[in-house]
């Protein structure tokens, strides 16, 4: 069982006494600071000029420059994407960073291939929380949290993990559970669930079961419904109590054709592939091929992005969630009668 820390009072009353540099005001950003805000931590934002920096204005912050923000902060919590932050540290944190100082990261990515490498006089931790930053907020306003991995690569100070313990409990992850890891162990099964089976395993699936039934005569709105549209329910279903939850609740039909069904599409080839994946992670080659993407100006990323935007199922998703917006639409689509 993956081992749980508990935030104490001091860890919680000592992180309040810091300031904290938020160096980057996307999605993780913005929720992380504004968590932190409220919890009563004293937040300031780095973050070069452009629209997250109006924003960050207009949510009442006090914003500045990186190397502004880093030079007057305790914690500089780094939540640049992984393909920009090498390059942001080396010229606007690194510059700016103080002996006992504490660098934050919500994602082991440049740490563990070594893209960022820290002085030795500074702490470095992370703090992860296993949701999407819109959900982190979301929670921590509804009075919960999103559970964080929290790791120490660095402990200068001696006092690295409860300066990490304080930064999880105020996002609000001592409301769910803040677990131990590592940064290789955070990083790797990360990257791993992202290709596999979030953003890759799942979306290849969809659009491979869409196209089959459109090959095979079927309408491509309705091939769109039961292949893609569908798929929140089941997984709300296993988000709430697993796989036992869904199998528990689907009919007995679905049940049955998934369990018997399923695991022919999982096949050893399957599986093979995905150990491929997984080697690929940990050896750092697919971590050091977006690197390289990006340093080509993601042309290959691009293309291919709008590409999926352009296809079958993108198209029939389109007409499908216009369907849904009308009441006679919906009432047509029930009925099997054709807009």
């Amino acid at each position: 069982m993956l081992p749980q820390y508990t935030a104490s009072d001091e860890d919680i009353n000592n992180f309040l006494k810091k300031r904290i540099a938020v160096i980057g005001y996307g999605s993780q950003g913005s929720a992380q600071a504004l968590n932190l805000r409220d919890s009563g931590a004293d937040v300031i934002i780095g973050n070069r000029p452009g629209k997250s920096f109006d924003r960050a204005e207009s949510d009442g912050f006090k914003v500045c420059s990186v190397r502004d923000a880093v030079a007057s902060a305790d914690v500089i919590a780094v939540m640049l994407p992984d393909e920009a932050a090498a390059e942001i540290y080396s010229a606007d944190i690194a510059p700016s960073l103080r002996a006992h100082q504490t660098l934050l990261f919500a994602h082991g990515f440049n740490i563990h291939y070594k893209f960022i490498t820290p002085p030795a006089d500074v702490d470095v931790v992370m703090a992860a929380p296993k949701g999407v930053g819109p959900m982190v907020r979301k929670l921590f306003l509804d009075g919960g949290g999103v559970p964080s991995l929290v790791a120490v690569a660095q402990d200068a100070t001696g006092a690295a993990l409860h300066t990490a313990l304080g930064y999880a409990a105020l996002i609000g992850s001592s409301r769910s559970a803040i677990l131990q890891s590592t940064f290789k162990d955070e990083t790797e099964t990360d990257l791993f669930g992202e290709q596999a089976v979030i953003c890759g395993g799942i979306p290849a699936l969809i659009e491979a079961a869409f196209e089959t039934l459109v090959d095979a005569g079927y309408p491509p709105e309705l091939a769109y419904s039961e292949c893609a549209h569908e798929v929140k329910l089941v997984v709300d279903l296993i988000y709430a109590g697993g796989l036992s939850a869904m199998h528990d609740s689907v009919s007995k039909t679905a049940g049955y054709g998934g369990i018997t069904r399923g695991k022919r599409l999982v096949s050893a080839d399957t599986k093979a592939e995905m150990k491929k994946i997984l080697g690929e992670v940990q050896s750092g080659a697919f971590a050091e091929e977006w690197i390289a993407e990006k340093r080509r100006g993601s042309l290959n990323y691009r293309k291919l992005i709008e590409e999926a935007k352009e296809s079958p199922v993108e198209t029939a998703g389109c007409v499908f969630r216009n369907i849904l917006e009308t009441d006679a639409g919906q009432k047509n689509f029930k009925s099997g009668k054709q807009s």
